[in-house]
């Protein structure tokens, strides 16, 4: 089966990693998942763009894939780091077949939860499997994620990416949506990284934030509460 050489990443620290199937291993993989690197093993020596971050000051005349990831922090979270994870594709790209992959370690309890224009989903181990994806395609997931980090200094992070839509010959337009709800928690929210700036908009509120993104290239967020 011909496969469209698209990478189309959404990685939520766990790493979370969605991206069509091709002829990695899952080794390979799982180590390009870990890397800071743009380029997925099998395009060394491709010559590509290097995906610097380029928020876009005016929105894409047509619509592009959105991927929207809903956070909920809990008090237990401060624990153990298990937060739920609600994420949410539209507009996906149409191909023969996609598997969204997390980081087995760090991720459990996979569930589909909406498909549209789909013809068949299924959760393998730490993947959600997808085939003959078409026009106006929808998927939802929800799952537990460890995401939360405490770090030394007794303040807590949350990291989102790197987020991306990336084609053999560079990088595309992407939506990316984060809600975050910490409202369970005792936790602060003190810094949002990157700032808000055109092409980034970040609402606040004393125990919600969200983030909203347009943009070409890799996007990292992150996030620092202090309790």
């Amino acid at each position: 089966m011909h496969l469209n050489k698209i990478f189309l990443l959404s990685i939520l620290l766990v790493p979370f990693q969605f991206v069509l199937a091709n002829n990695l291993t899952e080794a390979e993989l799982e180590c390009w998942l870990n890397s800071d690197d743009p380029n997925p093993p099998q395009f060394k020596g491709v010559e590509v763009n290097n995906g610097e971050l380029l928020f876009l000051n005016k929105k894409p005349l047509k619509p592009v894939h959105h991927h929207r990831n809903s956070l909920t922090v809990f008090k237990n979270s401060l624990k153990d780091g298990w937060v739920k994870l609600e994420q949410c594709h539209r507009n996906m790209d149409r191909v023969p077949r996609v598997q969204v992959m997390f980081n087995k370690e760090k991720i459990r309890d996979i569930k589909i939860t909406k498909t549209n224009a789909i013809e068949k989903s299924w959760v393998e181990k730490n993947t959600v499997q997808l085939e003959n994806v078409t026009d106006n395609a929808v998927l939802c997931i929800e799952a537990w994620s460890k995401a939360l980090i405490k770090n030394n200094d007794g303040s807590y992070r949350l990291n989102n990416g790197p987020f991306m839509r990336k084609f053999l010959d560079g990088y595309y337009p992407i939506h990316v949506t984060i809600d975050v709800n910490f409202k369970a928690t005792d936790l602060e929210l003190i810094l949002v990284e990157p700032v808000a700036q055109d092409g980034f908009e970040i609402t606040q509120t004393a125990k919600t934030v969200n983030m909203e993104a347009w943009f070409e290239g890799r996007l990292k967020t992150s996030l620092t509460f202090i309790n």
